[in-house]
């Protein structure tokens, strides 16, 4: 117990009874009484300072304050000069960088206000520099298409800098830097939208920081499947009825001609969605690809049937819907450019925190599909 002479400042404590010492202690207990014993609460804080300030030397107070420091900004490797560590010499990596300051990797995630679409996806991170420690450089953005031809782990896919490719706007205009519409601060989210992706695919997108001594943080991955293929339905039902028109009694080499480079035009989703009218309408007079098979022959009809494994199942699963609307939504997007110019053919580690930033609002469009067992108004 603290007595009133030796109260710290910022702090207040409180005690209370608990209750008595159980019976089956026989160390509590004491001959011919019976006590209550007294048991402090957890401490309460009614005023927060640094737990240093309640050091009254200054000696000793400059000394646990240096040494919290280092333990929270330079991992009780270093000192904290200003914004920044200075590390101790046995606080360097194998490749002679100082490492003593974390470098924090960054949560790539999907933008929450930019829902993906067939073509179009935004990403976005929160900006991991410290206020002491580490300065950030860049960002790079890695982005591939996965399939059963690529090997994940050998192809890395396509490396993006954000500070010198995106920001600068050298990239491809299929890719920007900018920043969708949320409740972050501006200065702390940083945001990439890729606009030209291709409908129905797996696509792996990894991020990692880059400090300014050349360090790279662990990498943070997301991966999607975009959203399927746009599909005009009253076209796909007016190729339906082509097609039974052109298998329907006898079939001339013209017309099955005709009816080949028309399904080979379309298409993979597409052709999925005509094989569904086809057999929705027509089935009893012979499924589709029975019918293209007797028509065409089977090496055409294999041909054009074989695009269909295209189609993946969560798409197929859709493709078989009811009704199938297609509609435009518009959104705000903030497209960034770098004010700055940086020197070509140098290593430049700049601290992009600092990095001048000039935003333009524009809208961009997105095309979807809307999928029922009814028509929608």
């Amino acid at each position: 117990m603290l007595s009133d002479d030796h109260l710290i400042s910022g702090v207040e404590i409180h005690c209370e009874e608990k209750g008595r010492c159980p019976s089956t202690c026989h160390l509590c207990r004491r001959p011919g009484k019976e006590q209550l014993s007294p048991t402090p609460v957890l401490l309460e804080i009614n005023r927060v300072v640094p737990l240093y300030a309640l050091i009254q030397d200054n000696d000793t107070r400059e000394a646990f304050k240096g040494a919290l420091m280092s333990s929270y900004w330079c991992s009780g490797k270093g000192d904290v000069i200003e914004d920044w560590c200075r590390c101790d010499l046995s606080a360097f990596d194998e490749n002679g960088l100082p490492n003593c300051s974390p470098l924090p990797p960054p949560v790539l995630r999907l933008s929450p206000n930019v829902e993906p679409s067939s073509t179009v996806v935004s990403l976005e991170w929160l900006d991991v520099q410290p206020a002491i420690g580490t300065k950030v450089s860049d960002y790079v953005l890695q982005h591939k298409k996965v399939d059963e031809y690529t090997d994940t782990d050998l192809y890395t896919g396509e490396s993006l800098s954000f500070a010198d490719d995106l920001l600068s706007g050298l990239a491809t205009s299929c890719v920007a830097a900018g920043r969708s519409h949320g409740d972050v601060p501006e200065t702390s989210l940083y945001s990439v939208i890729f606009k030209c992706l291709e409908p129905d695919g797996l696509y792996k997108f990894t991020l990692y920081a880059v400090d300014t001594r050349g360090r790279h943080s662990e990498l943070s991955t997301v991966t999607l499947r975009t959203a399927c293929p746009l599909v005009d339905d009253s076209k796909a039902e007016e190729i339906a009825d082509k097609i039974y028109n052109l298998y329907n009694g006898y079939t001339s080499g013209k017309e099955q001609q005709t009816a080949y480079n028309t399904l080979m035009e379309v298409s993979a989703s597409m052709l999925f969605r005509v094989q569904h009218h086809y057999n929705s309408h027509y089935e009893k007079f012979g499924d589709f690809v029975w019918r293209s098979e007797d028509e065409l022959g089977p090496r055409k009809a294999h041909l054009i049937l074989r695009r269909l494994e295209k189609v993946s199942s969560h798409c197929s699963t859709l493709l078989r819907s009811a009704y199938i609307q297609s509609r435009t939504e518009t959104m705000p997007y903030l497209f960034c450019r770098s004010e700055e110019v940086r020197p070509p053919g140098m290593v430049w580690y700049s601290i992009l925190k600092d990095t001048k930033v000039t935003c333009e609002e524009k809208m961009v469009s997105m095309l979807r599909n809307t999928y029922g067992e009814s028509k929608g108004r």
